[in-house]
């Protein structure tokens, strides 16, 4: 299995069901910020074995995110089920992301406030379809 995963791959994907949470990277490839983002969200995800991580490029994943407004590059989406903890844009600094992630695994507060429905609608589609 890859880490990250791709967008496509979280719906269904057996982890997801278990996942402490659920943290999606919108991204372009065209986008050198993302490309720098990449081998710093694999790291993260390496040592948080209890989260799933994603990639969606919002260009060659539109049929599953094109309808999310993405304003700017990279931008992050955090699932715990299917209720949306964060969503922003982010830079690539490692401990910045980690503590961001970190931070929402302890967290026992409810879903974030102003998140675009589109969003919402994408941790309703892939965090439901890992349950049995």
């Amino acid at each position: 299995m890859s880490v990250p995963l791709t967008v496509t791959e979280l719906h269904g994907h057996p982890r997801v069901a278990e996942a402490a949470l659920v943290v999606v990277v919108f991204c372009a490839q065209w986008c050198g910020t993302c490309r720098e983002f990449r081998p710093v969200l694999e790291r993260i995800a390496r040592t948080r074995p209890q989260v799933v991580f994603a990639w969606a490029d919002i260009e060659e994943d539109a049929e599953l995110v094109g309808d999310i407004d993405v304003e700017n590059f990279p931008s992050l989406a955090v699932f715990r089920a299917d209720q949306v903890l964060h969503y922003g844009v982010s830079l690539p600094h490692e401990a910045v992301v980690a503590r961001l992630v970190d931070s929402l695994l302890g967290q026992t507060a409810h879903g974030a406030s102003n998140v675009p429905e589109e969003v919402a609608a994408l941790a309703q589609r892939v965090c439901a379809g890992g349950r049995s």
